[in-house]
């Protein structure tokens, strides 16, 4: 990012906001922070609570390139970092194999010839042939990019062993090449969903950004922002449930991005009221493990006798 990007946390707000995304004072403090101090950034908390959209939204406000790093496991240096095309190396030997065989027909003994090939490696070892995966991409843009590192607690410990290195000094070692620094340092992001305990040492070299899922009137204003169409009153019964189904102890509570589907479906609907058919008919756009969806039915949409006013309070009636 320039220098002049975020001159201010309330600027990361200002610009986080016209990209629709609605930045809490602590996300918009540690951004600044992150890029004043040339430090990554990571970012944990619950699978949809909007960790990779923050990336999308700082790249979109920077007018930067998103470099996108989707970890997994078994994912490997080869995969995060370059690979040899070999197949365009044996092409181009192929096309100037006239021209090899009349280089190496001009040795006169077989350790000259090994000599003249060994020559001639810098045209089959160059950056042409060289496949650049999105760590590379990012050490050698010729723009300063945004680089997301998503769901780092996917991968292995021993890539995350080898990311320290490259977040460390954002240049990598080729043997063929030498090595190979980063003309901008990005601005890096990391997410985590928490399957996993992240190293000690990964986390020194980041300043730290737990993303939770947001209280009832964040929520609802993400919902005007991103389904203006909403009626209002609906929106407000719609984020109320979604809030009351995250304190039940559901298999997977329904994230901010199930919220926004459930809003759009709402509008798709035409519906005015959240009554009982709507809310069973539209249930699994939020709740995608069918005992969630029978929890959620018996605690909201069909309580037992004991409990008849428990539904009103979400339909407002």
């Amino acid at each position: 990012m320039s220098d002049a990007l975020f001159t201010s946390t309330e600027t990361v707000k200002n610009q986080l906001s016209q990209q629709k995304y609605i930045a809490t004072d602590e996300i918009a403090t540690i951004v600044f922070l992150a890029e004043k101090l040339g430090k990554p950034l990571l970012a944990e908390g619950p699978a949809g609570v909007g960790k990779t959209e923050l990336a999308k939204a700082i790249a979109a406000a920077a007018g930067r390139e998103l470099i996108r790093l989707q970890c997994y496991e078994g994912l490997d240096e080869s995969k995060a970092l370059y690979e040899w095309e070999y197949s365009k190396q044996l092409l181009y030997t192929q096309l100037l194999r006239d021209k090899l065989n009349e280089t190496l027909g001009k040795a006169e003994t077989l350790a000259e010839a090994a000599d003249r090939l060994a020559a001639e490696e810098d045209v089959f070892f160059s950056t042409r042939f060289l496949l650049q995966r999105p760590l590379l991409r990012a050490i050698l843009s010729e723009k300063p990019v945004v680089l997301l590192i998503d769901e780092i607690d996917r991968a292995d410990a021993e890539f995350e062993a080898f990311l320290l290195e490259v977040l460390s000094d954002f240049q990598v070692s080729v043997p063929e090449l030498g090595t190979l620094a980063a003309k901008h340092r990005p601005f890096v992001i990391l997410t985590s969903n928490n399957t996993r305990e992240l190293s000690e040492a990964l986390k020194r070299r980041c300043l730290y950004l737990f993303i939770d899922y947001p209280d009832l009137e964040a929520e609802l204003a993400v919902v005007r922002l991103k389904v203006p169409d909403l009626n209002p009153k609906l929106a407000r019964q719609a984020v109320d449930f979604v809030q009351r189904l995250r304190k039940s102890d559901l298999r997977k509570s329904p994230s901010i991005s199930e919220t926004l589907d459930w809003a759009n479906a709402l509008v798709a609907l035409n519906a005015s009221n959240l009554d009982k058919d709507t809310l069973e008919e539209t249930l699994s756009v939020l709740l995608k493990h069918e005992a969630d969806l029978q929890k959620a039915r018996r605690q909201f949409i069909h309580p037992p006798p004991s409990r008849p006013d428990e539904f009103r309070r979400f339909s407002g009636n």
